[in-house]
């Protein structure tokens, strides 16, 4: 099989820990180039590859003929153009989350990712993590009956943030780093795309770091998330059905926990299947063998390395990007105006269906 030449475009601690080490260990790729303003960094990262072209700007790297396509890493507000820059070049593009800082950006990248004709990657790796996978089959599955409600969280301890970070206007804030995530997850898990959306948000250590947000469904089902950049490391979700509760941690499990909904012996259930769990846990050593302890992060790049040599469709794709994207700016149109906002304007009916 031919090896597809990949460009890595942004080359800061993120890609340092995980991008580069994936990209220079999956089969069928060869990393030939960088782009890196930063002389630290770009030299950093001349060491993990240094069989690559070193460049201090994108548009350089973009100009090799032989790249067939580009992973982008930059921070959020460099997204929209460094995207339609390589788009335009007719390079298949993976893109780290979140899509842009904006659904005018996000716009402009879809319109160059439809004339391009090329794979376009979302980097929302969470769909390809196990037991987030292990979810969406048990809800899929009719196991937790008609679903009733949803409750999510996902938040980190506070940190000193880069500079970009500490500011909405160019890619901060929780809803753009960490609630993307979850909306995206929401929409996998349950086929479903936000209608309505209500949002609270607060500056705590920087702006905008945390957020409430109330989503109501297509079909009705309510989901309750809170996110932040100031509290304690958690990552979880909890489903409810009429017949049965699922949750999931994502730092803590190593499978989906589902209770029933009238179960005597449920404790002692609970108890024998978290026994099970040790003793059949590959899921730890996965976690523990993988960049940054994430093991979604190599799988989704798998997943576009194959769609781009194979030419076929990646997934999620920059549709599921944008509809993510539409909701963040409904919540952010909600704390701002104190009002319940429904989608129904703000995400085209082809990225709907």
């Amino acid at each position: 099989m031919p090896s597809l030449k990949v460009g890595l475009i942004g080359c800061g601690q993120v890609a340092q820990s995980v991008h580069l080490k994936i990209l220079t260990g999956l089969p069928n790729v060869e990393l030939i180039a960088l782009a890196e303003p930063d002389p630290g960094r770009r030299e950093a990262a001349s060491r993990m590859a240094p069989k690559a072209m070193a460049f201090d700007s994108y548009p350089e790297l973009l100009e090799m003929p032989n790249i067939d396509a580009a992973v982008i890493c930059l921070p959020t507000f460099l997204h929209a153009d460094a995207t339609v820059a390589a788009l335009e070049k007719k390079k298949h593009v993976y893109l780290e989350k979140p899509f842009a800082t904006n659904l005018n950006e996000a716009k402009r990248i879809l319109e160059a990712w439809q004339k391009a004709g090329t794979v376009g990657m979302i980097g929302f790796n969470y769909r390809r993590n196990r037991l987030y996978q292990a979810t969406r089959e048990c809800v899929q599955s009719g196991r937790l009956g008609e679903l009733v409600s949803v409750r999510s969280v996902f938040s980190t301890a506070a940190k000193k943030l880069a500079g970009w970070k500490q500011t909405r206007q160019s890619g901060g804030g929780v809803l753009l780093d960490l609630a993307s995530h979850h909306i995206d997850l929401v929409r996998f898990l349950f086929g479903q795309e936000v209608r309505e959306i209500g949002a609270a948000m607060r500056s705590h250590k920087s702006e905008a770091d945390s957020a409430a947000l109330q989503m109501k469904l297509e079909s009705g089902v309510l989901v309750q998330s809170f996110f932040s950049l100031s509290a304690v490391e958690e990552n979880r979700f909890e489903i409810y059905g009429d017949a049965g509760r699922l949750s999931v941690d994502m730092y803590l499990s190593l499978e989906v926990e589902v209770r029933e909904s009238t179960q005597n012996l449920a404790r002692l259930k609970q108890l024998g299947r978290g026994m099970r769990s040790l003793a059949k846990s590959p899921y730890i050593l996965e976690k523990l063998r993988s960049p940054n302890r994430e093991p979604s992060y190599r799988s989704s790049l798998s997943h576009f390395v194959k769609a781009a040599l194979g030419d076929q469709p990646a997934s999620p794709d920059f549709w599921d990007g944008y509809c993510s994207q539409a909701v963040l700016e409904a919540a952010e149109e909600s704390a701002r105006t104190g009002r319940v906002v429904s989608l129904t304007d703000l995400v085209p009916e082809k990225a709907i269906g």
